[in-house]
């Protein structure tokens, strides 16, 4: 994740967060985890295969925070609607019509789901969740070429804070 990424991800989600919520980021330990760890936030990681082992979002956390890990996961929505915390921000990249989904060299690193925003939003109300606000953003690379001219133009990134409802 790069440093824009990263600083516009953290700015939304101090907007929602306190130094006195218990936080669960789901996935491994990560630079936005870290950063807020170092600013005094309360977080821990689930470092687990989360289509298999959700059962940490059981537990008394005060809110979730899930920065693109949904597109890793065979399927988020048990994961989503298992979740027992009122709050979650959650971010995601978008679908782009002229880029396939991304597949590392890891299983661990593909993206199965690649969605559009209505998509993720609809995934979300359907597990229970009210939307509060999203802001989606471009994230331009620093290379040539038609493709990352596109990402100039089309926004690629997408990040919620929604509510149980």
């Amino acid at each position: 994740m790069n440093k824009r990424r990263i600083n516009k991800t953290l700015k939304f989600a101090q907007k929602y967060l306190s130094k006195s919520d218990k936080i669960l980021d789901l996935g491994e330990s990560n630079h936005i985890s870290e950063l807020l760890i170092a600013d005094g936030y309360d977080v821990d990681n689930t470092s687990t295969d989360l289509d298999e082992n959700y059962y940490k979002v059981l537990f008394d956390y005060d809110v979730i925070t899930a920065f693109e890990i949904f597109e890793h996961l065979i399927s988020p929505y048990p994961l989503l609607k298992a979740i027992s915390a009122k709050k979650l921000i959650a971010s995601i990249p978008l679908r782009l019509w002229f880029s396939k989904s991304y597949k590392g060299k890891h299983d661990w690193d593909w993206h199965y789901h690649e969605f559009e925003a209505w998509q993720f939003d609809w995934l979300l109300r359907k597990a229970g969740w009210k939307i509060v606000e999203s802001e989606k953003w471009i994230n331009p690379p620093k290379k040539l070429g038609l493709r990352y001219f596109l990402r100039w133009l089309y926004k690629r990134y997408y990040i919620v804070y929604a509510i149980r409802e």
